[in-house]
């Protein structure tokens, strides 16, 4: 339900508002004076506020100012009883969604009200609709770590070279990945992603080099592979340790002659992805169990990036957990919200076994319960639901 806050100095008015509203089934909330409703806005989470531009003690326009420092997105109607066409365009010009004339006609205040709800569900769907696209998030941090990981990125991105990057979960290796390929000379071309744990081992060579129609009970058409797909891209093969040795093999082939065949299939097909790998585990000791090759080790470590966990640059924390808080109060559509010192002290205080990942889900968490300022108290509160 829609949730409305009225700023209005005249209780008629707000009675008369709230009464329309309320029976159009909006949750409507209401501050007799400008300064009451910028608490409430901090506070609470609205979809549209209707503001009197003739008020005592901070009038609407300054209102207006200051509702859209709190959030840009958020949709304010101004409402005036000493309407002018000069007084509308100003209110407009500083970034009002409309202007209405005391006293309101009912069916233009419905059409507004309904089509500002409209507008701001979808600038909020647009936004998250864009992030949801438009993967590649920045690298947050100004840790030596992450530094030199931005500058080897710099260096190795517009080269051919294959790259490994290491690193625990949740720390971030598949951002790596796509900020290689964004900087690369195959931006243009398709980033194939394959997470080698998530298939079973008796369809990975099938998801890696396709298979032709019949080549085994379910194969009831041709499917190309992800090695074609990636051509002239790139291919990021996602927890290649988890990777069968079979398919290993096929994989060290593919690399050595940029060569492919279709499981059930005799044709051969050239290949040219640009493959980039990404584990957690310690490959070096996979090879002592004989549970991965060391020739495709090789191949495929030609430049070696290892991702640091959060626990090894909690300098960090602050401006990553910052980040987060916009972002998500963004996707939610809510004020934005703030961390008190203490509380990134306590933040950094965390044992981060899930890194990147973790951070940002408490961060989620701490945006949803918490009120504007989230404290040191918070943070030991919330924090470590999940441990």
């Amino acid at each position: 339900m829609p949730k409305i806050l009225i700023i209005d100095d005249e209780k008629a008015i707000r009675n008369t508002l709230k009464d329309i509203l309320t029976y159009e089934k909006f949750e409507v909330d209401e501050a007799a004076d400008g300064a009451e409703g910028i608490k409430k806005a901090e506070t609470g989470n609205f979809d549209l506020v209707l503001c009197d531009i003739k008020m005592p003690k901070m009038d609407g326009i300054e209102v207006l100012t200051k509702l859209q420092e709190l959030n840009a997105d958020l949709p304010v109607v101004m409402i005036s009883g000493h309407g002018t066409i000069e007084t509308a365009v100003e209110a407009i010009r500083k970034g009002a969604y409309d202007f209405i004339s005391k006293p309101p006609d009912l069916n233009r205040l419905l059409v507004t009200v309904r089509n500002a709800l409209d507008r701001n569900s979808l600038v909020q769907e647009t936004k998250t609709l864009k992030r949801k696209v438009f993967k590649t998030r920045d690298m947050i941090g100004n840790s030596p770590s992450i530094s030199i990981i931005k500058e080897m990125i710099d260096r190795v991105a517009p080269t051919e070279a294959r790259v490994l990057i290491t690193g625990s979960n949740g720390t971030g290796k598949e951002l790596v990945a796509r900020w290689i390929h964004e900087k690369s000379n195959r931006v243009t071309g398709p980033l194939v992603e394959v997470n080698c744990a998530a298939i079973p081992s008796e369809l990975i060579e099938s998801e890696l080099f396709g298979h032709e129609k019949g080549a085994f009970t379910s194969a009831i058409k041709q499917r190309i592979g992800k090695f074609e797909l990636a051509t002239g891209g790139t291919l990021f093969l996602d927890e290649i340790g988890d990777m069968s040795l079979s398919a290993q093999a096929k994989v060290l082939r593919a690399l050595q002659e940029n060569k492919i065949t279709r499981v059930g299939g005799e044709k051969e097909i050239t290949v040219s992805p640009r493959v980039i790998a990404a584990t957690n585990k310690d490959i070096k000791k996979e090879i002592e169990k004989g549970n991965f090759r060391e020739d495709l080790y090789h191949r495929l470590s030609v430049i070696v990036i290892h991702v640091p966990s959060l626990n090894e640059r909690k300098d960090d924390i602050p401006v990553l957990a910052e980040h987060f808080v916009k972002e998500i109060c963004e996707d939610y559509g809510m004020p934005l919200k703030t961390f008190t010192a203490e509380a990134f002290k306590e933040l950094q205080k965390i044992n981060w076994t899930g890194n990147i990942r973790e951070l940002r889900n408490v961060t989620e968490r701490l945006v949803i319960l918490c009120d504007k300022k989230i404290t040191d108290k918070d943070v030991k509160q919330f924090a470590g639901q999940e441990k």
